[in-house]
């Protein structure tokens, strides 16, 4: 029951001998009727659930009532109120915020890299539970391609090692070699780091919620798996990460396959025939007009180029300044509050948004999207992650990903759900086109998550992927999967 329906429960009627009160039959809080001997007056007492109560006092037409008490309890009800949904945030409990590790499942792992504990799961081939029903049921229908090449699962924004739960042991039985999944700083059971705190240090260690940081504990893991090469798998902004470390060392990605990809695709840009010359014929080349046009023509194009120049680091300058100003925005309690709030209000939703039958979203998958909202930081890392990412392009000096998508020369599959409401799938075949020879797969009747909705379908994407690309079969012509 709310706050406002348990004030309001009773009406409170005028009668000639006083005030009357009628108590609405969903309520069951009894009141008192309380006479004064010295006077006609009448006071009526509401007893409350909480330690206080307020009265009312009339006496015939002119029935007055004592107001303190009954602002004294409707304040301390709406700060009662306030504070218990501050308490929760999407449903969970506020209250006693954990370490990480305390969350941890029985199949979780812990390493350190770079001062981070990084929260990952590893499974292997060999390593079949036959009482795990989410797997064991696929397994067996799952033949083994023997690649010798691991795979490492990015997971996209607010989600974690728990959305690759239902295909990491049917990828690993696939490909016959090790599967590994890690939470990225600020989501996940990863350790969280105030970074606004220690940003005074003269060594500037980097910063745990940079894309850069993702890049090199992708690379990392790739060595911790003791290969040489992997494939890497990335859903949504999980995709950018694979994307950023081929680009920082291709030499070790074997593959890409990246799902429902969060990466904006370049428009085709239409190709531009260069005429040579001015236009004009040949015989005017000696003229004294000509000769004339030439230096007024250079001399507008000098003071043109200075004055774009001088208006782009102008913009480059109102830019900076934005970005600060924001940034000194994020890094106040306002902005974890903001976080908290977005969270709360939309958090769930979200969830169920990305699902194409949002029925299928159970308990088991809400709790498995919010249980790192029971981690001590979770919200301020939220917070340090977005200011991270906001500041990302201030000392970026290579050109925009888009302009080297088609630099990517290693085997790329792009799948994607046909009813994805979060990337729409337009954005996916716009990519692929601008990513050579990348193969695509649109899986029907899929939203978002195509590795969580329609596992099979997903599995199956890839392993027909991962037989063309290292298999060496003939590739057939691509069309959505059913």
């Amino acid at each position: 029951m709310s706050v406002a329906a348990m004030v309001f429960q009773y009406q409170f009627q005028h009668i000639p001998n006083g005030i009357a009160i009628s108590r609405n039959t969903q309520s069951r809080q009894p009141y008192k009727v309380f006479s004064h001997p010295s006077s006609g007056h009448r006071n009526l007492t509401l007893a409350t659930t909480v330690p206080h109560a307020f009265s009312l006092s009339g006496s015939g037409a002119g029935a007055q009532y004592s107001s303190a008490g009954t602002v004294s309890i409707l304040c301390e009800l709406v700060d009662t109120g306030r504070n218990e949904r501050k308490k929760r945030i999407a449903g969970v409990d506020q209250d006693e915020l954990l370490d990480p590790k305390q969350l941890a499942d029985p199949d979780s792992c812990f390493c350190e890299f770079q001062g981070v504990e990084i929260h990952h799961k590893l499974y292997e081939p060999e390593s079949r539970s036959s009482d795990n029903s989410l797997y064991g049921q696929h397994e067996a229908q799952t033949p083994s391609l023997e690649l010798g090449l691991p795979m490492i699962l990015l997971h996209g924004f607010g989600a974690s090692v728990f959305s690759w739960n239902k295909v990491m042991k049917r990828l690993a039985s696939l490909t016959g070699s090790k599967v590994l999944a890690f939470d990225r700083p600020a989501f996940g059971l990863t350790s969280r780091h105030n970074t606004f705190e220690t940003q005074s240090s003269d060594a500037k260690p980097l910063n745990p919620y940079s894309m850069a940081f993702s890049v090199l504990a992708t690379l990392y893991f790739i060595d911790f798996l003791a290969a040489q090469k992997a494939i890497l798998v990335g859903h949504s902004a999980g995709s950018l990460v694979a994307v950023e470390a081929y680009f920082e060392a291709p030499e070790r990605i074997a593959a890409l396959i990246l799902v429902a990809p969060a990466i904006l695709a370049p428009r085709a840009i239409p190709k531009v025939v260069d005429t040579k010359g001015d236009g004009s014929d040949s015989n005017d080349q000696g003229k004294p007009q000509f000769k004339l046009f030439k230096i007024l023509h250079k001399f507008i194009k000098y003071v043109t180029q200075s004055i774009i120049q001088m208006m782009k680091r102008m913009v480059d300058m109102l830019k900076s300044l934005y970005k600060k100003a924001l940034l000194s925005v994020l890094r106040s309690s306002f902005a974890v509050m903001l976080v908290r709030m977005i969270i709360d209000k939309f958090g769930v939703a979200a969830v169920r948004t990305a699902w194409y039958d949002s029925k299928q979203v159970d308990e088991h998958i809400i709790d498995g999207y919010t249980k790192p909202l029971r981690t001590k930081g979770w919200d301020k890392a939220l917070v340090e992650f977005t200011a991270a990412m906001l500041a990302k392009g201030e000392s970026e000096t290579k050109p925009p990903l888009s302009k080297r998508l088609h630099e990517i020369s290693c085997p790329v599959l792009i799948v994607t759900g046909n009813a994805d409401r979060i990337v729409p799938s337009w954005n996916a075949e716009r990519l692929s086109r601008a990513i050579p020879h990348s193969k695509l797969e649109v899986i029907k009747n899929c939203g978002h998550l195509p590795h969580e909705e329609k596992v099979d379908e997903f599995v199956r994407v890839v392993e027909k992927f991962l037989q063309r690309a290292f298999g060496g079969l003939e590739e057939p012509s691509l069309q959505a999967v059913t």
